[in-house]
């Protein structure tokens, strides 16, 4: 157990990483969007890169026309559409840090991965999922993009340079250890500040990294293309812009093509411009060339508010233009995943119960606190509101999905089988802070003058970011097909779903013409696509009438059973901003109290010495039609729904259980796993 402390200066030295990552901004003015130096386009080409003997693409549609837009059925497909899971946030061998960190996961390993079969972790030991997946995307980093096992293979003319050496072989078998982790953080935290000195002084070449960078991105191309499997399989190019402000807020985004048959050569990165409008205009004049993408913010949570700003970048007022700009781009937002869940905050829902749910509180790759406000989901659809009453656009009118972001090519959804996700530095319970350091790991930690260790009852645990990871999550869409085409649509009208894990699903419909008794009907799917508004879609009002919300859940059998369905509930009233939390279907037959608009508690419980689970307790389905009870029809509205199971033991109890200690104390011991669904807006007459 002594060698689990190792970890830390990696982590540290990760850390310094992404710190000199972001310093780069001193290079160009933040309120650029681009950087149009002859440097900046060599690297930023435009050009297309078109799929291995791919013939000429077919015609598009007009883009952002009703063929994303509109809830009618095409026909000689599934009628009511059908639930799929994936993960949009996978980071392999690559990813600069991922490498670091153990990882010689290949893209085509990742996607082996989803679709059911077991990889190997860095740390040695098989990762497999309980069942295959849907859709994936690889997303690396284009940021250093395949730069550092560039530099650990001693074949290539990179690997050459000085700056390079310490990392030759890094992660052949004999070096792929937790004991070399030490050693690792030392190199590591030369090789990001070197590389950027030796462009800028000449040493290193720009074409160099850029030949390096070209060469990833086409094996990542090619991996996709490969496991593509339309029908059964689905896989999305893509990549992570990863940018932050001055300040260490996080900025990153997953973009996520449609389709392989047109590409650009070289993806758009934090290099090219800081500021995330730069990107949008990036694929603005990819799509008038044919080439449609989306953005997916994620980790707002650690934006230390600069995720959902009432300005733009340059700190203008947010305008019916910037508006529309970020919703043709930005059309979803990753509401959870493994560093933390950006729903909402305590502090900005002091009347959620519910709302302290793996709150990760810190700006990514800190240990810095990161400013609630600007920094969460709800808050930015109550904004959204406030902004669209004003300019008539709404910036922040996204969907929602969930992601793992896991960096070692498997993404870790189960509590109970969490490997969390920086390879060799959280591989094991101990550097995750769930168990307590023995004398031996004290004494490495006293030799290295490694801080970060934390005494709770009397024991003493690692204390770092990662004790706030989470088992998380799963990207959930409604479409007709397992296809790109019928995924990436659904994507674009924002009929999606997060998770936190579980395969829960979750639908949302809102009509004025539904009967009381629909949810009975068996073709009452069909009838409210015929009927009403999906999840991700405005609903015009009438002027007069309350809409009626259909609301469905259903549990993963896997899983924990379902104990409440719930509306979250955004609106402006008499010129404030409000939120309600609505409980509208109660398992075990119990009934919502119509003054509280509570259900009962429903007795359900965790045994914390084995983390067994009430049985019998809970149901497998929640269903109702609600009306609103305090609707305004002249108010602008948005409604969505979580569903939440019955209490669980979080991971880091079942890391206690299984080593036969108590779980940590000052750690949550259960959670309640849950799915969010996209919004249903409002729009008064």
């Amino acid at each position: 157990m002594g060698t689990d402390c190792s970890g830390w200066n990696l982590h540290r030295a990760a850390l310094l990483a992404a710190m000199c990552v972001s310093t780069l901004g001193a290079c160009s003015s933040p309120a650029d969007t681009t950087d149009t130096s002859e440097e900046g386009a060599d690297q930023a080409e435009s050009r297309v890169l078109p799929a291995a003997a791919a013939a000429a693409p077919p015609p598009r549609p007009q883009l952002f026309s009703a063929d994303y837009h509109t809830n009618a059925l095409a026909p000689d497909v599934n009628a009511s559409r059908r639930a799929l899971f994936g993960d949009l946030h996978i980071h392999t061998r690559y990813s600069f840090d991922a490498f670091a960190f153990g990882t010689i996961a290949t893209p085509s390993d990742a996607y082996r991965y989803a679709k059911g079969e077991a990889i190997k972790h860095p740390n040695g030991f098989d990762m497999q999922l309980k069942a295959p997946l849907d859709f994936y995307g690889v997303t690396d980093h284009a940021m250093f993009l395949g730069a550092v096992p560039a530099a650990a293979d001693t074949r290539t003319e990179f690997s050459e340079l000085e700056l390079a050496e310490p990392f030759h072989n890094l992660n052949r078998a004999e070096n792929l250890n937790v004991e070399s982790a030490r050693d690792r953080g030392q190199r590591f935290s030369t090789f990001i500040p070197s590389v950027i000195a030796g462009v800028l002084d000449g040493t290193v070449e720009r074409e160099m990294l850029n030949d390096i960078a070209r060469e990833a991105w086409a094996d990542t191309i090619a991996a996709a293309q490969i496991h593509n499997d339309p029908g059964n399989f689905t896989t999305f190019v893509a990549y992570e812009y990863t940018s932050s402000t001055d300040e260490r807020g996080n900025l990153h985004r997953n973009v996520i093509f449609r389709s392989d048959d047109q590409l650009p050569e070289m993806p758009f990165s934090r290099f090219h411009s800081q500021n995330p409008e730069g990107l949008w205009s990036w694929m603005d004049e990819l799509r008038n060339r044919g080439i449609d993408s989306v953005a997916i913010p994620h980790n707002s949570n650690g934006s230390n508010g600069a995720m959902f700003m009432l300005t733009d970048w340059a700190g203008n007022a947010i305008d019916a233009n910037y508006a529309n700009t970020r919703m043709r781009n930005e059309p979803l937002v990753e509401v959870t995943q493994v560093k933390g869940t950006s729903d909402t905050h305590p502090a900005l829902s002091p009347n959620d119960e519910w709302a302290d749910f793996e709150i990760m509180p810190y700006r990514v790759a800190t240990m810095i606190d990161s400013q609630p406000s600007g920094s969460y989901v709800r808050e930015a659809y109550l904004n959204g509101l406030a902004i669209e009453a004003q300019t008539g656009a709404n910036p922040y009118k996204f969907g929602l999905i969930g992601a793992s972001d896991t960096h070692t090519g498997a993404g870790s959804f189960d509590e109970d089988n969490f490997f969390a996700k920086v390879g060799i530095l959280d591989s094991t319970a101990t550097l995750r802070g769930a168990l307590p350091l023995d004398e031996t790991a004290l004494q490495d930690a006293n030799d290295n003058d490694l801080q970060g260790t934390i005494e709770v009852n009397g024991r003493r645990y690692v204390d770092n970011a990662f004790r706030t990871w989470s088992a998380s999550g799963l990207a959930g869409v409604w479409a007709e097909t397992n296809t790109r085409d019928s995924i990436f649509r659904a994507f674009r009208r924002k009929e999606t779903f997060a998770t936190s894990g579980p395969r829960l699903q979750v639908r949302l419909f809102a009509g004025f013409s539904f009967a009381d008794n629909l949810l009975e009907q068996a073709n009452w799917v069909e009838q409210a696509y015929s009927n009403g508004t999906p999840m991700g879609g405005d609903l015009i009002g009438d002027g007069q009438n309350a809409p009626k919300l259909a609301l469905w859940a259903t549990q993963d059998a896997l899983s924990a059973p379902l104990q409440r369905l719930q509306v979250i509930k955004g609106n402006i009233d008499n010129g404030e901003l409000t939120e309600t939390v609505y409980d509208v279907a109660c398992a075990d037959g119990l009934s919502v109290d119509p003054e509280t608009h509570r259900c009962p508690d429903n007795g359900a419980e965790v045994d914390l010495a084995t983390c067994e689970i009430s049985k019998g307790v809970g149901d497998a389905e929640l269903a109702t039609v609600w009306t609103d009870p305090d609707f305004d029809p002249s108010a602008r509205v948005f409604y969505y729904v979580r569903v939440l199971e019955n209490p669980t033991c979080r991971w880091s109890t079942w890391d206690a259980v299984r080593a036969g200690v108590a779980p940590r104390a000052d750690l949550q011991a259960t959670l309640q796993e849950r799915a969010w669904s996209s919004p249903i807006w409002y729009v008064p007459e």
